[in-house]
């Protein structure tokens, strides 16, 4: 077999390859990252989410909180003994507060 046709059908091959190996990359899913809310107090007050990942705040308190960052806009109630969630959406720290219990303080920093 000609240099020339070895050469072409090594490229196919390894066309061929990457293609399957791109069609096998499976993509990155999100994430639930969980905060229990108990004794007036997000726990763990800081967590490490990433955009698209959703927060889920579970609240074990007989008290309505919220989880509510003045920096991206968001306020979440929380009504007592039930679980709410948010999908973040983009990178960077956000500090939130619980609006009826402002002590009430956590941190979420998102990567991208």
């Amino acid at each position: 077999m000609p240099a020339r046709t070895i050469a072409a059908r090594g490229r196919r091959l390894a066309l061929a390859a990457a293609a399957l190996a791109l069609a096998g990359a499976v993509p990155a899913r999100a994430a639930t990252v969980r905060v229990t809310i108990d004794k007036l107090a997000f726990s763990p007050a800081e967590v490490t989410a990433h955009v698209g990942d959703t927060i889920e705040w579970v609240n074990n308190d007989f008290l309505v909180h919220t989880a509510t960052s003045k920096a991206q806009g968001w306020d979440v109630t929380i009504p007592a003994k039930k679980t709410a969630t948010l999908v973040v959406k983009q990178a960077g720290t956000v500090d939130y507060i619980c609006r009826f219990h402002p002590n009430m303080k956590g941190r979420l920093v998102i990567e991208k």
